[in-house]
């Protein structure tokens, strides 16, 4: 039967090999840890590899919202087998780095117990793992430690594109990500330097992100999206949106103006 350990926080392929012992300069039997990509939400959207992995481990950890189901968990739930053991964590939001940094060292010692008691544990997260990805405070902690393996995910920025239909980027354009929450002169800046950009973590900050676009002249190449891929996936022309119920999972695309 599977079994699943709820653990609240205080609120290509890449292969890392675990570092030797330091007292005997031979490596720690123990299991290997997996970041799995789980891609934008389509189920489909899942690597072979990923899938192999995910049906093998022994342990599958996935981080969620306090009082919020997993979505990582939620995108992959049709392969679970129904004997693995669930480690379902959580990460506070907090901009101190001092207080995240021990909560979130907190919130991966199961994962850590799981793998040094020689299980392996696949660790799922929306998207790439290593792209804005809640993977990688798993990984900058544990990779050193143990045997590691990333498995790389469709991201948002691939998938929001083909979803709306637009080419991205061309030949030489510079193709910028950005955050939402930036200040609107270095957003303006940004977005000024760029050919091409996606811009992530809309949610309240939208009004603002929309009034730069537009005081830039940018507006009518930017295209809005929410929740791409997904059943729930709604495509809004962008002055039609309502800065007050955008979602956190949608972006906005500039693509390149370069059409060939």
């Amino acid at each position: 039967m599977k079994s699943r350990v709820d653990i609240a926080g205080i609120t290509g392929i890449t292969e890392i090999t675990n570092s030797p012992d330091s007292t005997t300069g031979t490596k720690i039997a123990s299991g290997r840890l997996y970041g799995i990509g789980v891609g934008p939400g389509d189920p489909e959207l899942l690597t072979l590899k990923a899938l192999r992995l995910l049906k093998s481990a022994a342990v599958v950890a996935y981080q969620a919202a306090e009082d919020h189901d997993s979505v990582a968990r939620s995108i992959v739930a049709p392969y679970l087998t129904g004997e693995q053991t669930e480690v379902c964590f959580h990460f506070p939001r907090s901009l101190d780095p001092q207080t995240a940094k021990a909560s979130y060292d907190q919130a991966i010692a199961p994962i850590a117990d799981h793998l040094t008691a020689g299980r392996d544990v696949a660790v799922l997260c929306e998207g790439d793992p290593l792209f804005y990805g809640s993977f990688m405070y798993v990984f900058t902690r544990l990779s050193g430690q143990f045997d590691t393996e990333v498995v790389p995910g469709v991201s948002s920025p691939m998938a929001c594109a083909s979803a709306l239909g637009v080419p991205l980027s061309y030949q030489n354009d510079i193709f910028s990500v950005l955050s939402a929450t930036l200040p609107d002169a270095v957003l303006a800046a940004q977005l000024l330097n760029a050919d091409a950009v996606v811009i992530i973590k809309l949610r309240r900050h939208f009004a603002k992100v929309r009034e730069v676009l537009d005081r830039l002249g940018l507006l009518s190449r930017a295209k809005y999206i929410e929740r791409a891929t997904t059943t729930a996936q709604r495509i809004v022309a962008i002055d039609q949106v309502n800065a007050d119920q955008v979602p956190y999972f949608s972006m906005i695309v500039v693509p390149s103006k370069v059409q060939l």
